[in-house]
This record gives structure tokens, sequence and C-alpha cells, in this order.
């Protein structure tokens, strides 16, 4: 258990963390630190955090520093926070790319101190007021670069988030983000993709929303995410991205070519090589 948790940026992924903390008992205190005001508010209302101080405050204060905010905003934040760092504290983040983050603290003097780490798991949905319990139970955390983190400080983050009912893996933070790219943020671009399809060609809303069924509500459930966390992820995992981009325009191009021949063979061959997903997904 840790006396003090100071969580940096209070929405979804900070906030249902915090929840999930206080559920299991791991931490007597909950700082909150907000870049605006009517998030700090909504987070002490909704009893996500016990107070809000500003960053230095709540960092010197804290036994665990958690970082969860946009990934272009986590380099500077992390390093100011490793600058404040005092022995025997720990700081981890959310982030959902990590070579960059890792790099860019590689060097530092307390890199040992930083857990890096991604817990697999997120909704369509952003703020304080978008914190669930139970979020993270029976889901994947994924843990880089192991080897550069003290032992103890690894230890006690691998132990929460079992705590919280997470599995954990290992990979190197280059290895992360080419998986992330492939299973996680190509969905949210085809998402974004297909809902301004939809946008642009069937202009009357009430169609949309009348006609849409469970295959097009879940396939563009996505494209209600916050831009303000997908921009920097798409750019800072850009040669990813691209990667898997071109793959997926190129899957794309044999479905259209397929229903421009009428070539029911191979339009079968691709679905039913795409059913091959339910082996590993159930």
């Amino acid at each position: 258990m840790f006396n003090t948790v100071t969580i940096i940026g209070v929405g979804l992924i900070s906030g249902s963390f915090a929840l999930a903390l206080k559920q299991q008992g791991l931490a007597g205190r909950v700082i909150g630190v907000s870049r605006t005001q009517a998030s700090a508010r909504k987070a002490l209302e909704l009893g996500l955090v016990d107070e809000v101080l500003p960053l230095d405050e709540a960092v010197k204060q804290a036994d665990l520093i958690y970082i969860a905010i946009p990934v272009d905003a986590t380099i500077p934040v992390l390093q100011q926070v490793l600058d404040l760092l005092q022995e025997g504290q720990i700081v981890t983040d959310a982030g959902s790319t990590k070579e960059a983050v890792c790099s860019a603290v590689a060097h530092h003097p307390m890199r040992g101190r930083y857990v890096a780490a991604h817990p697999m798991w997120g909704t369509e949905y952003s703020g304080p007021e978008a914190a669930v319990k139970d979020a993270f139970r029976g889901r994947t955390c994924v843990i880089c670069e192991k080897e550069s983190t003290d032992t103890d400080a690894l230890q006690q983050v691998e132990q929460v988030y079992r705590d919280i009912g997470m599995h954990l893996t290992y990979m190197d933070a280059a290895s992360h983000d080419t998986h992330a790219a492939y299973v996680s943020h190509i969905s949210h671009i085809t998402s974004f993709a297909l809902a301004n399809t939809v946008l642009e060609k069937e202009r009357e809303e009430d169609a949309i929303f009348q006609l849409a069924a469970g295959g097009f509500e879940s396939t563009v459930r996505l494209a209600k995410s916050n831009a303000a966390m997908w921009v920097p992820i798409f750019l800072q995992n850009r040669d990813n991205v691209l990667d898997v981009l071109n793959e997926h325009i190129s899957q794309l191009r044999k479905f259209k070519a397929c229903i421009e021949k009428d070539n029911k063979e191979y339009l079968q061959e691709l679905i039913e090589n795409a059913n091959r997903i339910r082996r590993i997904i159930q």
C-alpha cells in the first residue's frame, strides 16, 4: 500500500486507476494534478482524488506518481517529475506509445525510478466523469524496458497492477509501439475514417441514427474518441502507423477489386481468411 499517490491528469485512465486503488485499499490518499480547474473540481466531486495540488507540491508528497496525459505532454512532464524525485519515490505512466518517452529519459539520473507501462484498456470517453470501477480487471498491462528500472520500483508497480486485476507482459519499447500500432492505433484510424465516410456520403443524420445496426455502431464507436489524445499518438508512432496503414489500404484494395470484378471466389477467400481471427479473439 502507498500512503500517497499523485495522479497527473484526472481523466479516464487516471481516474479509473484512482478508483481501483481506493477499491483495493492500495492508497491512503490520492492527490490530483489537473491542467483545468473544471476537471479538478469534477475529480474532487466524484471522489477520484482527495485534494488537488500544483505539480511540484503533489510530487513531493507522493510515494507513487502516475502520469496519464496525452503522449506529447508526457515527455516534458515526466522529465519535470524525475527532476523532482527523491530517494524511494516511484513514477510510472499509462501512455500508448513508449519508444519516444523511454528515449527522452534514458540518461536521466533518476531513470531507474521510472516504470514505463501501458495498461491496455480505454473507452471512447474522456474526462474525470468517464472514470469507471473495475476498469482494468482481466486486461493486460505492458511493461517496457524493465531492465532499465530499479528492482524495487518495478516490483511495486507490478504488484499494484496485479492487485487491480491485470495480467502483465513485457516488451522493449520499440516492439510495444509496433504491436500497439497493429492492434490499437489502426482500430482508431479505421473508426475515424469510417465515420467520416458515412458523414460525407449520408447527409441525413436521421437515416444514420435509424438504420445504424450493431455492426456499424461497434465499428464506429472509437470515432467518438478525443482528438487531443489520439493526434499525438498517431504522430509520435508515425512510422509504425504508416506501416499498418499501408497494409490496411492494400487489404481494402483487394476487397474493392473483388467487388469491381465480381470475383466471388477471391472475395469469399478474403473473408474466410479474416475469420481466422476467431481463434485468437473469441
